[in-house]
Order: structure tokens, then C-alpha cells, then sequence
């Protein structure tokens, strides 16, 4: 075992071959390395899967031996000051390694098919390999200044994952937005890990931890100071995990390559904010102020993330916002003290959450074959509808990821979801109710995008192979159910009718022009205006490759939960979990939560599954057509009669639909304060220095000029005229001096006098 742990130094150097040779390659031998483009998919899911053998003994280790590991070797000594450089093996390193390699290799193997006729094939793979490799370097970092350099590394790779497609205008706004947002987190980090450098004069986490408490037991430190110290590591933790407010970047990355966003939302980028915050948590439990400040941002997120993913109409959109919302679950748990819940909830929604976004992948890949379907319709939900039939597949996996993230028993989900909850009630009962509404609201939401996604008929009927003219055209609302409409041959779009009312929730056909369709802040309706000349087909399903990883993400989703199951095993109180974070939990001085019966747990289960399948149900009565006869009946009505009350409805909720659509105003208020301020300064700024600056030092020059010019010509080379000169100004000048002095004397003698 202990052999083990000392070659554990090579876990993330494992993958770096793959980007360095593709460099070299294309740079010495650039044609037969693009001919062997394919090739390099292999040696990269080669080499992750030895990562993943490694990691997976090395968790097997830690379950069975719980230990702690540290190696550290100095690399600048300078009088007072050392900077060591290692690498810490415990249950939180091993947890994150198995979740970086697992899901790396799936979406490795999912990106050859999907990445295949991409001419940056080769960049994708090496950024991929490169984006692991900066992980794996993060979660075994022994210290502050090391975490923080791979941090950057991480950061570096998004950056340019997300921009893959940087010649897209989007695209390029989208990576630059996640690269600034994420710089103010990472300067408060910096500025937090050098404020406790000063406080303790330690980088390593073990002396940082008792030295801090010691001089916090002692009241030998400044507690604000520290405080504030605290604050800022946790800014960079709140902007790399999407929480709020700098949350803004992670929707907007939805514009790269959709394995991207499987493996930035389920193993990377995101959970390096929760990885980082669990890795401090002995430092932030000190402090209850933080401690605070971690559960209310958490509380803030997972409420604002739901709402949001309420009105999406992109597929990627609505699950991005849902991960937002999962990731303040885990702030929240973190905040709470609840260590264990949090990281259970880690596992479960990593591998249900690569399993939608790889099923969305899969849907937008069977939609984009479709000749005249662009991608920006390829990601709309309400221009699909009716894939079960054409993506069964897909269809059932999507469906299995979207259950266990509603919390549906006995998928993975459903077990750490369920025990943040019931630790929520123990921590404070208004968070506890956000935190159970938001699960209501999650299953809705995601129960939307399933139903808006395969149910129903297939929006768009394309022209047949035969060249039949048989094409009808669905308009849809967002909150409502599809309605069909003939188009007539020339397929012009219809105009909006300024006479209709809208409608939050029934049947009803929406009719807008093009401009509507673009501008709208509530678009109801999206009808596709394609050319009689080309031919369509109907989407399928995707090949072997692409199924293959969202199969076996089907099985950690169904299994996976068991590694939290509450109820006894072999005869001891503690379920697998438990003793995998054993050392991090004494660590924290907290105990163990020992396994209950069934008939307690089944108990506490009750009314968060009640939750989930009302939401469920919500979500199958607008959307699903099954209730299309229930639609029509006047329900609604009877609940809001018609006339004023009736209209009065509409606008608040399509009121509440604009907050939901337009993500909170947020991006707007950011866009007119902060990036308007800015741009606003600057245009100061260069006012002032071209005009006044600029205007003074050229001013100057040009009076030197004209003076210099005025005295050449005064000058006549004799130096009496110059002495006359010279002396007659000083003579005005002493003449003045004098007249004004005696002024100023007999004013004063004459006050005197007075």
C-alpha cells in the first residue's frame, strides 16, 4: 500500500504526453499527423484509463486502510521563507480522481464520434488531455500556492475548450466572459492565500489549519482580518462554481462542443469550486461568519438556478442552469457542516448530469444531420418534440438522468439529495423550505426539457425522399402544448395578430414575423422557414461510439447511490461512504452519521419524493400530450374567471416568464453597471489623457516654439541694448515694489490714525 501512495506523484502527469506529442507532431510533421487525426483518440483514452486503474486502487486503499498520505520536497529555500511542492492522497483526492477519469474517459470516447468530421479533431484532444491533466495536478496539491497554479491551468483550458469554436463572434464573447469572471474570483483567491501566508507564514494545509486555530483559541490574531482572508479564497471557489452573482459566465459556455460541457458541468471546472471549498473546510469551520456566508450564497444559487432554468428553450441552457442550481445543494451542505452530504451529492450528480448533456449531445448531433437544420434550431427544444420514436436510445437514457435528478428513487440522485434535505431542517427551517420548494422546481424544470425534447410529434415534418410536398409546420408555446398549422407552399411566415391575447398555459397559436421570432423577449412561437429545394430527413440515432459511454453512465447513475445507502452493512453502522471519508471527517472533528433503518429513512423520504412528483406532474400536464383533452378543458378558467382578473394573470406570470427567459435581468444590470461604468471610465480616461495631458506637454512645446521665435527675432547681437533692456525691467519692477509698498503703508497709517 504504501508503494502505492509513492508513485501516486504520477497521476496527473499521465495524460501530458498526448497534447505534447500532437504539438510536435503538427509542428515537424503536420501532414501525416492530421492524415492520423483518429489515431490520437486512442492513446488518450488509453492513457486516462491507467489514471482511472490507478485511482480506482488507490480509492479501494482508502476505503479499506483510511489513511492520509503527504509527500512534500522543497523547491526555493530563502532564509525564513520555503516553498515546498508535493502531493496529498486522501478520501477527498481520490474521490475527485475517480470522477475526473471516469467521466473523462466517457466523454473521450463520445467525442471521437462526435468530433469526428471537425477539422480541430486534434486541438479538441489535446485541450482534453490537457484539461485533465491540470484537474487531476489540482485535487492532489498539498498546498495553497499549488492548487493555485494548476487553478490557473484549469482556467487556461476552459478558456479555450469553451472558444473551441473561436471564429463564431458568440463563441469568442462567451469564453471571454467565462475568462473575466472567473478572473475576479481567482485575484480574491490570490489575495486570500497570501493574507494567510502573512497569518501563518504556511502555504501546506496541515500546518495551516493548526496554526490558525491556535492562534484563533489564543485570540493572538486579528478575527476580522482573518475573516476577510477567508472571504476572499472563497470568491475564487463562488466564480469557478457558477455560484451567485458571478454565476454569469456558466450559460454562455454552453457555446462550445457539447463533450465540453459534459465534462466542465459533471467532473472539471465547476466541482474544482466545491473540491476547493471542502479541501478549506477545517479552515472555514473556525469562522462561523463564513460558514454563514458559504450556506447563503448556496441557498441564493440553487433558488435563482431553478427559476432560471424555468423558461429555457436551450436545451444545453436549461441543463447549465441546472447545474447551477445543484451546485449550491452542495454550498449549501458545505455551509452547513454537512461534509459528507455534500460530496455524496458531488458523485451522484457528476455522473447524471454527463449522462443528460451527453444525451443532449446525442439529440443536437441527430438533429444537426438533418441538411437545412443549423445549430442554432439544433438546440431548441421547442422546435423538437417526437424523438422517441427516432432516438429510443437516447430517449431512455435522457429519461433515466432527468429521474435521478428529480430525486426519484432508487436512482443515484435521490440518496444525497435526500440527506442535504433532511440536514437542511436540522440547520435552519427557512433554508429547508427553499431548499424543498427548488427540488419541486427541479422536477418540473427538467421534466420540461424531457417532454419538450422526445414527447409529442416531431415539430417540423420534413419533405420525404420521394419529394413529396408534405411539410407542416408546429407552433408551440413554451408553457404550453404544440398546436399544428399548414403553411402554405411558399412557407412564408405568418403575421402576428395584434388582436390575440396570450396565453400562460392553454392551447394557442402564436403568429410572429421574422423580426418577432428574433427580438421577442417571450418567444412563442419559432416556425422554420426552409428553401422547397432542398430535401429533409428525420433525425436518428447516433452511432455505436456515442451510445457505448451513455450506457455505462446509465449504470453509475443506477448504482452509484449505493455508496450512501443509510441502512446497516455486513454488520457494521457505517455504508461505503462513510468509511471512504472517515480520515476527512476526524479531521473535522465531526462524527460519523450511522446508518438508520429502513422505516426512518422511508419516513423522511416521503415528502421530498411527494415534492418531485408533483413537479412531475406539473411538468406532464402542460407539456405532455397524453393531457392534451384535459388542456382543452377550461381548468384554468375555473380558477381565474375571465375578464380583468384573467388578464391580470397573464401578466404576472408572463411577467415571471420575461424574469425567467431574460435570466434575472442580471446580465443586463452587469452589462449597464459594471461594463458600461467601465467603458464609460475609460472613455474618461482618454479624454483626459489626449486633451488635457497630451495638451499640456504639446502646449508647452508649442509656446517654447513661439517664444523661442518671437526672442530670435528680438535679438540683435549688441550687449548694451541688452544690459538697457535688462535694467529697465528691473527698474518697473522695483518702481512697482515701492509704489505698491507706500500704498499699502499709508492705508494702514490712515486706519491707524482713524
Amino acid at each position: 500500500m504504501e508503494q502505492i501512495y509513492q508513485y501516486a506523484w504520477i497521476l496527473p502527469f499521465v495524460s501530458l504526453p498526448v497534447p505534447m506529442l500532437i504539438g510536435v507532431g503538427l509542428l515537424l510533421f503536420p501532414t501525416a499527423t492530421k492524415n492520423l487525426h483518429r489515431t490520437w483518440a486512442f492513446p488518450s483514452i488509453l492513457l486516462l484509463s491507467i489514471v482511472m486503474i490507478f485511482s480506482t486502487n488507490l480509492s479501494i486503499q482508502q476505503i479499506n486502510g483510511s489513511s492520509i498520505y503527504q509527500y512534500v520536497w522543497s523547491w526555493t529555500l530563502n532564509n525564513d521563507f520555503s516553498l515546498e511542492f508535493g502531493y496529498l492522497i486522501d478520501s477527498l483526492t481520490s474521490i475527485m480522481s475517480m470522477l475526473i477519469t471516469t467521466v473523462g474517459i466517457m466523454v473521450l470516447i463520445y467525442s471521437d464520434n462526435y468530433m469526428a468530421h471537425d477539422q480541430g479533431y486534434l486541438r479538441f484532444f489535446s485541450y482534453m488531455s490537457f484539461f485533465s491533466t491540470s484537474m487531476l495536478g489540482l485535487v492532489t496539491s498539498s498546498n495553497l500556492i499549488q492548487i493555485y497554479i494548476f487553478w490557473e491551468l484549469v482556467g487556461t483550458c476552459s478558456y479555450l475548450l469553451i472558444g473551441f469554436w473561436f471564429t463564431r463572434p458568440s463563441v469568442a464573447n462567451a469564453c471571454q466572459k467565462a475568462f473575466v469572471t472567473n478572473r475576479i474570483g481567482d485575484f480574491g483567491l490570490l489575495l486570500g492565500i497570501f493574507g494567510f501566508y502573512w497569518i501563518t507564514g504556511s502555504f501546506e494545509f496541515r500546518d495551516l489549519f493548526e496554526i490558525l486555530n491556535n492562534l484563533i483559541y489564543n485570540n493572538e490574531v486579528n478575527f476580522s482580518f482573518v475573516t476577510l482572508c477567508a472571504a476572499l479564497l472563497f470568491a475564487g471557489a463562488v466564480a469557478k462554481s457558477a455560484q451567485f452573482p458571478l454565476h454569469v459566465w456558466l450559460p454562455d459556455a454552453m457555446e462550445g462542443p457539447t463533450p465540453i460541457s459534459a465534462l466542465i458541468h459533471a467532473a472539471t471546472m465547476v466541482a474544482a469550486g466545491v473540491f476547493l471549498v471542502a479541501r478549506l473546510l477545517p479552515l472555514f469551520r473556525v469562522i462561523p461568519y463564513i460558514m454563514n456566508l458559504i450556506s447563503l450564497i448556496g441557498i441564493i444559487t440553487l433558488l435563482l438556478g431553478a427559476t432560471l432554468a424555468l423558461a429555457q428553450k436551450d436545451i444545453k441552457r436549461g441543463l447549465a442552469y441546472s447545474t447551477m442550481s445543484q451546485l449550491g445543494y452542495m454550498m449549501l451542505a458545505l455551509g452547513m457542516g454537512s461534509y459528507q452530504s455534500a460530496l455524496f451529492h458531488l458523485i451522484t450528480h457528476a455522473y447524471s448530469k454527463a449522462l443528460l448533456f451527453l444525451g443532449s449531445g446525442s439529440v443536437i448531433h441527430s438533429m444537426e444531420t438533418i441538411v437545412g437544420y443549423s445549430p442554432d434550431k439544433s438546440q431548441n427544444m421547442v422546435l423538437m418534440g417526437g424523438l422517441t420514436k427516432h432516438v429510443p436510445i437516447t430517449k431512455t437514457s435522457f429519461l433515466l438522468g432527468t429521474l435521478s435528478l428529480c430525486g426519484i428513487p432508487p436512482l443515484a440522485c435521490f440518496w444525497s439529495k435526500d440527506e442535504i434535505l433532511n440536514d437542511s431542517w436540522l440547520y435552519s427551517p427557512s433554508f429547508a423550505i427553499i431548499a424543498w420548494a427548488t427540488a419541486g422546481l427541479t422536477a418540473f424544470y427538467m421534466f420540461r426539457i424531457y417532454l419538450l425534447t422526445f414527447e409529442g410529434h416531431l415539430n417540423v415534418h420534413f419533405q420525404n425522399y420521394s419529394g413529396n410536398q408534405n411539410t407542416s409546420f408546429y407552433s408551440i408555446s413554451l408553457w404550453g402544448k404544440g398546436c399544428s398549422k399548414r403553411i402554405n407552399k411558399n412557407f412564408s411566415l405568418l403575421r402576428m395578430n395584434n388582436n390575440e391575447s396570450s396565453s400562460f398555459f392553454l392551447k394557442k397559436i402564436y403568429r410572429s414575423d421574422e423580426n418577432v421570432r428574433k427580438n421577442s423577449g417571450r418567444p412563442f412561437i419559432n416556425i422554420l422557414h426552409f428553401n422547397n429545394k432542398k430535401s429533409f430527413s428525420y433525425p436518428h440515432e447516433s452511432d455505436n461510439t456515442m451510445l457505448f459511454p451513455l450506457l455505462l453512465l446509465v449504470l453509475f447513475t443506477l448504482f452509484v447511490g449505493s455508496l450512501g445507502i443509510p441502512f446497516n452493512q455486513k454488520g457494521t453502522d457505517l455504508n461505503i461512504l462513510s468509511k471512504w471519508l472517515a480520515p476527512s471527517i476526524n479531521l473535522l472533528h465531526q462524527k460519523l452519521k450511522d446508518s438508520t433503518g429502513w422505516y426512518e429513512f422511508l419516513k423522511d423520504a416521503i415528502f421530498s419524493v411527494s415534492i418531485a412528483y408533483f413537479g412531475i406532474f406539473l411538468a406532464s400536464f402542460l407539456y405532455n400530450p397524453i393531457y392534451s383533452s384535459f388542456k382543452n378543458f377550461d381548468l384554468i378558467n375555473s380558477f381565474v374567471k375571465l375578464g380583468p382578473k384573467r388578464k391580470r394573470w397573464d401578466k404576472i406570470l408572463n411577467a415571471l416568464y420575461d424574469w425567467s427567459y431574460n435570466c434575472a435581468y442580471i446580465d443586463a444590470f452587469y452589462t449597464r453597471s459594471f461594463t458600461g461604468g467601465i467603458r464609460k471610465l475609460a472613455q474618461l480616461t482618454h479624454f483626459f489623457d489626449r486633451r488635457i495631458i497630451d495638451g499640456i506637454t504639446n502646449g508647452v512645446g508649442v509656446m517654447s516654439f513661439f517664444v523661442g521665435e518671437g526672442i530670435k527675432y528680438v535679438g540683435g547681437g549688441r550687449i548694451s541694448s541688452y544690459l538697457f533692456f535688462y535694467f529697465s525691467c528691473v527698474s518697473i519692477f522695483l518702481f512697482s515694489v515701492f509704489y505698491y509698498n507706500t500704498f499699502l503703508f499709508s492705508v494702514f497709517s490712515s486706519k491707524l490714525i482713524n
